[in-house]
């Protein structure tokens, strides 16, 4: 059943004003118009994304959401030229090069939204 269930992503922001702004104009998601609780919300593909105002939340140490892309080194690319920030790791089993780390098959960068979430970005490689 839930195999054929439209996923909704629920993330909390202290911000939603700073929130708007990040996920609408450096992002490039669009609008779905406000939830009936106030939040807001975006489409991507087959998932909805929500945004939660919650202002005593502390962002989670993990990824929250991960994008895949077609093109990493291109969305990255865009993404920088519009003001997102990418994180660069030197750990043990996580290494990036010009903000992307090669895991086995797939390519990924990670960044913070305006809250402090970490987001990525990933690409499969064959």
């Amino acid at each position: 059943m839930l195999n054929s269930a439209p996923v909704s992503a629920m993330l909390p922001v202290r911000d939603p004003e700073r929130a708007r702004h990040f996920y609408e104009d450096q992002l490039g998601l669009e609008p779905l118009g406000p939830g009936p609780d106030g939040s807001l919300r975006y489409r991507c593909a087959n998932t909805m994304i929500t945004l939660l105002h919650r202002p005593d939340t502390q962002p989670a140490g993990h990824t929250a959401l991960s994008f895949e892309v077609g093109n990493l080194e291109s969305e990255l690319s865009e993404l920088e030229s519009k003001g997102v920030v990418f994180q660069d790791y030197d750990l043990p089993n996580l290494r990036t090069e010009g903000h992307i780390c090669s895991i086995g098959s797939e390519k990924a960068a990670w960044f913070l939204d305006s809250e402090g979430n970490c987001l990525c970005l990933h690409q499969t490689v064959h």
